[in-house]
């Protein structure tokens, strides 16, 4: 069974974020505070409307940065490779949110260094809390798809 944690509980650490411009594009992306416990290259589930989606921490000379959220690893991994026909869900979701770049958000440490949530801020949002893929199982993972 899968927990729910909402956004304004206490095991749950908001943090105030905000959209950025992607690289030379005007597409949004998410800046990272400071304070978030991640280093460029963690891969992370990022929630947004409820959908976890997967994302890729980059950095760039002013921090750490996250410029999409995909439905899944291949997914994630193919619009790091250049791939154009992988939907950016982060771009979708700041685009329904009438958010744009310089605009705040709140980012929700579900699980740090794990799970994350991206909400307007304000609102209030509920997580369903997933246990972290086994290592062992990941890493074998990782190895079939690299040959």
């Amino acid at each position: 069974m899968t927990d729910r944690l909402a956004s304004d509980a206490d095991d749950v650490t908001s943090l105030r974020a905000h959209l950025a411009r992607s690289g030379g594009t005007r597409l949004p992306c998410l800046r990272i505070p400071e304070e978030a416990d991640l280093s460029a290259g963690d891969e992370i589930r990022l929630v947004l409307d409820g959908d976890q989606r997967h994302a890729r921490v980059t950095g760039d000379s002013r921090g750490l940065l996250v410029r999409g959220a995909y439905d899944d690893r291949r997914r994630m991994r193919e619009a790091a490779e250049g791939a154009a026909d992988a939907e950016n869900r982060l771009v979708e979701w700041a685009r329904g949110h009438g958010r744009g770049p310089g605009d705040a958000v709140e980012l929700d440490e579900v699980d740090p260094g794990y799970l994350y949530g991206l909400r307007v801020p304000g609102e209030r949002a509920a997580y369903a809390v997933t246990r972290r893929p086994d290592e062992g199982l990941r890493d074998i993972a990782e190895s079939l798809y690299d040959e």
